[in-house]
Parts: structure tokens; C-alpha cells; sequence
């Protein structure tokens, strides 16, 4: 069936995946990207297609409840891939408020104004939430020492909520918003929580493109604690893909895992990248861990996460395609390769543009 999706956050890093490999899939669907162009939102991340005759772009706050009815209105939206959110776990330590409204009142807008729009016509309807192994809390390192897994517990569907950080909770909020539109108006929604991304296009706040710019311009490369911290990590390429699966085939009320099966420290992760960035520089490998500098851990730094997967993988048939290290390759000849994309951002030049396309962000 031909479809009007509406999705948002789409100028944002996972977003613009999505958007993309929808975009280029379903030429008979039509696209409608929704962002707000915040700080993380970058249309420069779609250029290659922004000119597809089933491509949309509308700037718009999940929070206006009456831009996201006219938007659903004007494209006739059948269907919602729901990425828009503040995501940085400092930020929201800094600006919890911001994260509330965002994250939590953002997706009981988007929520209302699908309800309202379909008004109990359920039939060929999705609303889609993408979320975060985060709201889970944190798992027990019981094997620090040797190769990863590092531990037996997994983060899986029925895991209890636990979150320990300001974006966390907000994201467990939203979770349960779009589990009460389902449980109370039977809404056919469907949530995924995934761990940790990385690949192209992801806002250099983050810890890989963070780091492979400061390798490059050899400046500080700071590290929470000791860097014992674990995490789950998947190449954002799979990530979509496995979206577009949850989208498609999915069984609405449900919530899939979705993981990379890469657990790693996050000091073993920062020497791999410093061998790899150092290498495609041309550089000693292992010459720049002079760069390494520990700091004061985060606040309530939630010790190790890692995804069970093998519901996703059992009755939808998806599996990861890349292991970490040639993703880490990818994702650094892909940020070296574009290294004017990278520096327009840390210059400020991105939001500039924006600024005299739109009035101002």
C-alpha cells in the first residue's frame, strides 16, 4: 500500500537515516520530514535527496499542537516514525526541563494529534516511537576483565524501568504515553528501544565524532572516571534498517530490542579509535593515547547496558550486519572524508545558514 509517513526529527542523526533509506526504498511513499532544526538538526544530512519527488520538508516543534495537526492534515498522514528527541544525557543534566518538554510533552502531542487525525480509523495506521535501552537503568559488570560480554544479565522487553538520568526519564515517560494511547484508544503503536549509535552524520557532541575531531586537531580526548563503563554499540545504518523492518512488520502494541551485540569499554573503544584515526592520518598507530585525559565520572553514570535482541531477531529475522570495528573504520574514513561537513558544524556555520533560509532557529 502507498503511504504518507510523517517523520520526525528527520534532519537529526538517526533520523536522517531513516529518512533516507525510506525515501530511496518506497519511491511510491511519500516522505515528510519534521524537524524543528535544533541545534542537532542539520539538512545538510539529506542534501542527496532533497530534491526527490517523494520528499517532503516541513520546519516544525513536535510541541505545537496545532502546526503538527495542520501538517497531518495537509499531507494526509497514515502513519508516524516518531525519532525527534533530546538526546544527550549532560544536556539534560544541565537543562532537565528542556528534555521534559521535548521528549515527554513532544510525544503526547504528536500522540493527541495522530488520535485526532485518525479518530478511531485504525486500519493501515502506525505510530511509531523510537527509544532508548537507557530507560532500563544499568547492568552488573560481572566480568570486567578479558573480552566482552561482560556480563550474563541482558536489558530485554519485560526489563523493569529504571532510569537514572533526567533524559532517561523522559524517554520512559514517553514510552509509557504511547503505551497508554495504544492500551486506552487502541492505537496501533509500536516502540523499539536501541542501544547506543554511531556512523556518518552524528552531531560531534557525542563521544566518536567528538573523538575522531579531536584526534585530528589533537586536542584533549576527555574520558568519564577510568572509562570502565560498557556499552552496547550499533552501526546507525542497521539501526534504520531495522526500523523500516519494526515499521513494516511489526505487530502493533509491541516493543523490540533492538542491539548491536558489541559490548565495549569505553577506554578499549577510545584506543581502538585512536589506532584506527591515527593510522588513516597516517600517523604512529597509538600515538595520539597521549591525548587521553580522565575526568570527573557523570553523575549517576549508569554502569553498562547491553540489548537482548533475539526477539527482533526471532520473529522479524533481523540481525546486525556489522561488527564494531569495521563499522569504527566506516565511521572514520566517513568523518575524515568529510571533514567540511564536521567543521561547519564546530564553527557555527550550519546554524548560520539556517538562520537566513528560516528567520532565525
Amino acid at each position: 500500500m502507498k503511504r504518507n509517513i510523517l517523520i520526525t526529527g528527520g534532519a537529526g542523526f538517526i533520523g536522517s537515516h531513516v529518512v533516507r533509506l525510506m525515501v530511496e526504498k518506497y519511491p511510491d511513499y511519500r516522505i515528510v520530514n519534521l524537524d524543528s532544526l535544533t541545534y542537532a538538526g542539520n539538512l545538510a544530512n539529506l542534501a542527496d535527496i532533497e530534491q526527490a519527488p517523494n520528499y517532503r520538508f516541513v520546519r516544525a516543534d513536535i510541541c505545537d499542537l496545532d502546526a503538527v495537526r495542520r501538517t497531518m492534515r495537509e499531507y494526509a498522514v497514515d502513519s508516524v516514525i516518531h525519532l525527534a528527541a533530546e538526546s544527550h544525557v549532560d544536556r539534560s543534566i544541565r537543562d532537565p526541563f528542556t528534555f521534559a518538554r521535548t521528549n515527554v510533552m513532544g510525544t503526547l502531542t504528536l500522540l493527541q494529534a495522530a488520535r485526532e487525525r485518525w479518530n478511531g480509523d485504525w486500519e493501515g495506521k502506525r505510530f511509531y516511537h523510537i527509544s532508548t535501552d537507557e530507560v532500563y537503568g544499568a547492568l552488573a559488570l560481572t566480568r570486567p576483565e578479558g573480552e566482552a560480554p561482560y556480563g550474563d544479565e541482558l536489558f530485554c522487553e519485560a526489563t523493569r524501568y529504571d532510569p537514572h538520568s533526567p533524559y532517561s526519564a523522559s524517554k520512559a515517560s514517553s514510552d509509557h504515553f504511547v503505551r497508554a494511547y495504544h492500551d486506552t484508544y487502541g492505537m496501533p503503536t509500536l516502540i523499539t528501544n536501541c542501544s547506543n549509535n554511531y556512523g556518518p552524520y552524528q552531531f560531534p557532541e557525542k563521544l566518536i565524532p567528538l573523538f575522531i575531531n579531536n584526534i585530528r586537531h589533537r586536542k584533549p580526548l576527555p574520558v568519564y572516571g577510568r572509562g570502565e563503563n560498557v556499552r552496547d554499540w550499533l552501526y546507525v545504518e542497521d539501526h534504520a534498517r531495522a526500523i523500516d523492518l519494526v515499521f513494516h512488520e511489526g505487530r502493533p502494541g509491541e516493543t523490540y530490542n533492538i542491539g548491536g551485540c558489541n559490548e565495549w569499554k569505553n577506554i578499549d573503544l577510545v584506543k581502538l579509535l585512536i589506532r584506527t584515526v591515527d593510522r588513516l592520518l597516517g600517523q604512529p598507530e597509538g600515538d595520539s593515547e597521549e591525548l587521553i585525559t580522565f575526568v570527573a565520572d557523570r553523575a549517576g553514570h549508569d554502569l553498562r547496558y547491553a540489548i537482548d535482541a533475539s526477539k527482533l531477531r526471532r520473529e522479524l529475522g533481523w540481525t546486525p550486519s556489522l561488527q564494531f570495528e569495521e563499522g569504527i573504520e566506516r565511521t572514520v574514513r566517513w568523518y575524515l572524508d568529510n571533514q567540511d561537513w564536521m567543521d561547519r558544524i564546530t564553527s557555527g556555520d550550519y546554524m548560520r545558514y539556517y538562520e537566513e533560509m528560516y528567520g532565525g532557529r
